[in-house]
């Protein structure tokens, strides 16, 4: 093996099978294949495949042990030209021996799975322009993002993800590419960008110009709604609320969306949506996968509340969170020019409080904020009426914000439960109830005038354009989901991970609800600053 095949630096330098590592590589054109360990160690393992290309040359600080037999893997990578990061099962989650501390991938489905003789095409990105002063183009396959930040120093590596990005090879020849986007769900704000995105960076990126949009959610793909869509057309759309592919709740038939997808010669299918949506998703993915389709399905997470698993945060969450405050401080501005004020702003929060916790912390007008994770009652010792009355007697008002999901234990009659198109239950109004039943109590109970103001915020909020840092987040997340298509990876969603994007199963964000925690610190932070109640059963 030439030079330039070996760009080792060994530090210490003294190791007694220096020579014979070296003799090794001399007479057997073994390649090194990274084995994850905890940074900034690492360890090498041969494995008889191609040599590295000087492309992916980087000096190494050091390295512990020579591996045992066991710790050898022959298995190719998926990504061709890249070297695997451990052995795949079937079902795309890996968990190892005790040899490697723990360290589990949690990887996703990939298009050579079922179709294993796929050729692969450099990436158009080699020759980009805006790339050519990039260091390092492409992700290695060896990269991947960890999914707890915090450990300890003895405790298990845990789960890990793919990270996000543009591999060396991809899986589809851009002029042979005809893709779609589709919005389901409810509005948030930065929808618009992340289309505007999605289409730009096939375009200018990739070089794809076949491109549709799906317009009014999955059923239209079966009733035939569809519109082009180009770099020209969604110029501009990111400074608009909504979607221009107009977006409905429901309509999802597997079979029809997938014959439509055949039909129309779609390889590449963008889905924009929260849990149902992306249940959805993961259905389509499985029935592309079923009928051996050269057909990648990429999800991006979409929820205003901020309620989805696994990744830091939703796009539009901010945005959401700084519309928020201008409720507040209007609600704030009327309780204090009267006497008595008592202002309620009902806030976005189905099942997660975090955009009511959120505004609450942000503002600092705010006296208590109640959400779904947190029961609260309102008669006795600790209850809301009595730190109302309390704080009306320090201050002259108090201002309270309330998630749409709280209290329903109150409201809520099991018995007549609606739902709407996406089978999510519909929920009474709180913020109405509230108002009124703090107003009979003053009234009737402390016979106290009080001066009531009700804000409900939703659709303004839902309805605005993304901040600056929403647009540039939902950049990331379209470019994201862009690379990770032309690499052949399907059945995936998107989003960022300790601040790293990263593609994560489907399944793996939607088996469950992101809430908040009352045992976290950040709730803790909120008491504090309004120094509510806890609203700890009143009997204990």
């Amino acid at each position: 093996m030439s030079n330039s095949n070996l760009n080792i630096l060994v530090s210490p330098p003294k190791i007694p099978w220096k020579k014979h590592l070296i003799h090794s590589f001399i007479q057997k054109p073994y390649s090194m294949d990274l084995l994850l360990t905890s940074s900034p160690n690492l360890q090498f393992s041969l494995i008889k495949t191609l040599p590295f290309s000087p492309r992916f040359h980087k000096p190494i600080s050091s390295f512990n042990s020579f591996p045992t037999k066991s710790q050898i893997y022959s298995r190719k990578s998926l990504i061709t030209g890249y070297y695997p990061i451990r052995a795949q099962t079937s079902d795309q989650s890996t968990t190892l021996t005790d040899d490697d501390d723990g360290f589990v991938l949690e990887d996703v489905p990939h298009l050579t799975n079922f179709l294993p003789d796929l050729p692969t095409y450099p990436n158009p990105l080699e020759y980009s322009q805006a790339y050519a002063i990039v260091k390092n183009t492409f992700v290695s396959s060896e990269d991947v993002v960890a999914h707890q930040i915090v450990v300890q120093k003895n405790s298990p590596k845990g789960v890990h993800f793919r990270r996000a990005g543009p591999r060396e090879k991809v899986y589809f020849k851009p002029e042979e590419v005809r893709a779609c986007i589709v919005t389901c769900g409810g509005l948030c704000p930065g929808i618009n960008t992340v289309i505007r995105e999605i289409v730009c960076g096939l375009n200018y990126m990739y070089g794809v110009h076949n491109i549709l949009g799906i317009e009014g959610g999955y059923r239209g793909f079966y009733s035939r709604n569809t519109m082009e869509l180009s770099p020209k057309i969604v110029n501009d759309i990111h400074k608009r609320g909504g979607t221009i592919l107009q977006t409905s709740r429901g309509g999802h038939d597997t079979n029809k969306i997938v014959d439509n997808i055949q039909d129309r010669g779609i390889n590449q299918v963008y889905i924009i949506g929260g849990d149902g949506t992306q249940k959805g998703a993961s259905a389509i993915y499985k029935e592309v996968e079923k009928r051996r389709l050269h057909v990648a399905v990429a999800g991006v997470p979409k929820t205003i509340d901020n309620d989805i698993a696994v990744i830091d945060k939703s796009f539009g969450f901010d945005t959401a969170v700084e519309e928020a405050q201008r409720a507040i401080n209007a609600a704030h501005v009327e309780v204090e020019s009267v006497e008595n004020g008592v202002g309620i702003v009902k806030l976005m929060g189905r099942y997660s409080g975090f955009i009511a916790m959120f505004a609450t912390l942000a503002s600092r007008d705010v006296d208590c904020c109640l959400i779904p994770e947190s029961p609260f009652y309102l008669e006795g010792q600790g209850g809301l009426f009595e730190f109302i009355q309390q704080r009306l007697k320090e201050n002259r008002h108090v201002v309270i914000v309330v998630a749409e999901g709280a209290g329903q234990e109150y409201v809520s009659d099991n018995a007549n439960e609606e739902k709407d198109a996406s089978g999510n239950k519909l929920l009474p109004d709180i913020g109405q109830w509230l108002t009124q039943k703090i107003k009979n109590h003053f009234a009737t109970v402390k016979k106290m005038a009080i001066n009531m103001k009700y804000i409900d915020p939703t659709y303004m909020i839902r309805a605005v354009p993304s901040n600056a840092y929403d647009n540039i987040y939902c950049t990331l997340l379209a470019q994201s989901a862009v690379h990770g298509a032309m690499a052949g990876f399907s059945g995936f969603t998107v989003g960022p991970v300790n601040s790293r994007h990263a593609y994560i199963p489907i399944e793996r964000v939607t088996e469950a609800t992101n809430v908040v925690k009352l045992t976290d610190r950040m709730w803790a932070r909120l008491l504090a600053s309004t120094n509510q109640p806890t609203f700890l059963n009143k009997h204990e």
